[in-house]
């Protein structure tokens, strides 16, 4: 049956190679689109998973409503109360009340790897006449090494440095720049009251994130307490677990049993993440149109050549061939051209995407490589090479089904 449906296939060469060509793009193309996606996706993944918590402990933010002062002010003995203006605002505290029950919750946890107290803080960074923006974050910089991945992204000095106190500070390539300043070189940090303290530059990070390159900076914990002037408190507490997949559901428990508010990397980014459901979205639309017009070229072919090949079913037909043998055989001239074309996409699409990786490319504001890219993930390959044989199969079918219809006597009828 195979030597069949092959000698069909090379009687009509030209249809035949125009369908296959057609197959071999669609599974190129979506080896070469979906290696791009998930290769940026598994990038900025990566950049959120490594260089951030994955959870975050925080304050609870409670906000005054426009009646929450009634009792307050009147008692319970008003049943009507309008205030003009309302009242508003933030209610809850700025910072965790009793750090210690969170000490021992996370110490006693097995899912924890790390954590680390943090006090982050507005702050203006003065040097000479530079002055910028910036996040301050308090630490304890062996922990903090261990949270995230900002120890490795030391380019000068090391972020361990911190540890020996005296107003260190640590600062990203962004910031260095926009300063201008160098290392041991000592800038002004002031705090919203306006009170100046100096620090020293005991090293430099990039991150190849610019919102982090460019305004956020690190020092001890207790540096950071007594430069913004809130002794003996912290905002934060940065939490790493052992598998980052089970951070969403761990930050819930937490969140139902404590004061405080606990979110997870892929909550806090929850808004960032569906941008990988667009592109998702895009990708598959782009493939669809690709498979789609591959399988009616699949069916074009496959129906004229049951036209063209009617008297040779009839002798078929008359020599034994039962109808299912007749749908076997144009049904695997379909599957041959979906295995055939799918095998010569992915491996033009590996080569594609290998040499699309080698491509100079800047990055954009996430940083990066300096080159695209690409994922080179098998499971890629096998999706194309699936979405191959689902087209062929079921641009196949229905010629072949009615191929296998056809009987001896209406084939004579027809022809005469």
């Amino acid at each position: 049956m195979l030597p069949l449906a092959i000698r069909h296939l090379l009687s009509r060469k030209r249809q035949t190679f125009l369908t296959l060509l057609g197959v071999l793009l669609g599974s190129m193309s979506y080896v070469v689109i979906s290696g791009m996606f998930i290769g940026f996706q598994d990038f900025l993944l990566e950049q959120l998973i490594n260089n951030d918590a994955h959870i975050h402990i925080k304050p609870k933010e409670e906000y005054i409503t426009p009646h929450s002062l009634d009792k307050d002010f009147f008692g319970s003995d008003f049943a009507y109360i309008f205030w003009d203006p309302p009242p508003s605002g933030q209610s809850s505290n700025t910072y965790i009340e009793d750090p210690s029950q969170w000490y021992k919750r996370l110490e006693a946890n097995p899912e924890v790897e790390a954590f680390s107290p943090m006090l982050s803080k507005p702050i203006l960074i003065r040097m000479s006449k530079n002055v910028f923006n910036a996040t301050l974050i308090g630490c304890d910089p062996e922990q903090q090494a261990r949270v995230n991945t900002i120890g490795d992204s030391m380019v000068k000095g090391k972020f361990t440095d911190l540890s020996f106190g005296g107003n260190r500070i640590i600062i990203g390539v962004g910031m260095e720049k926009k300063l201008g300043a160098r290392l041991n070189q000592t800038i002004h940090v002031s705090n919203p009251e306006g009170t100046e303290t100096p620090f020293k530059i005991a090293g430099v990070f990039k991150t190849g994130l610019k919102p982090v390159d460019d305004y956020r900076v690190y020092t001890m914990l207790a540096d950071a307490q007594q430069a913004t002037g809130a002794k003996n408190e912290l905002n934060d507490i940065a939490v790493r677990i052992k598998n980052y997949t089970k951070a969403g559901a761990l930050a819930q428990t937490w969140d139902m049993i404590a004061a405080e508010k606990v979110e997870s990397w892929d909550q806090i980014n929850e808004n960032f993440l569906d941008v990988f459901k667009i592109q998702n979205a895009i990708k598959y639309l782009m493939i669809s149109v690709l498979l789609v017009v591959a399988s009616f070229g699949i069916y074009n072919v496959l129906s004229m050549t049951v036209n063209q090949k009617r008297q040779e079913i009839a002798i078929l037909r008359s020599m034994g061939f039962r109808p299912l043998d007749i749908l076997w055989l144009f049904f695997l001239q379909g599957l041959i051209l979906g295995i055939a074309g799918g095998l010569l996409g992915i491996i033009l699409g590996y080569f594609a995407a290998r040499y699309i990786s080698t491509i100079p490319f800047g990055g954009g504001p996430f940083g990066g490589t300096g080159y695209l890219l690409m994922s080179l993930n098998p499971w890629i390959y096998f999706q194309a090479m699936c979405l191959a044989l689902l087209s062929s199969c079921s641009a196949g079918f229905f010629p072949a089904r009615a191929a296998g219809k056809m009987s001896p006597i209406e084939i004579i009828r027809n022809a005469t």
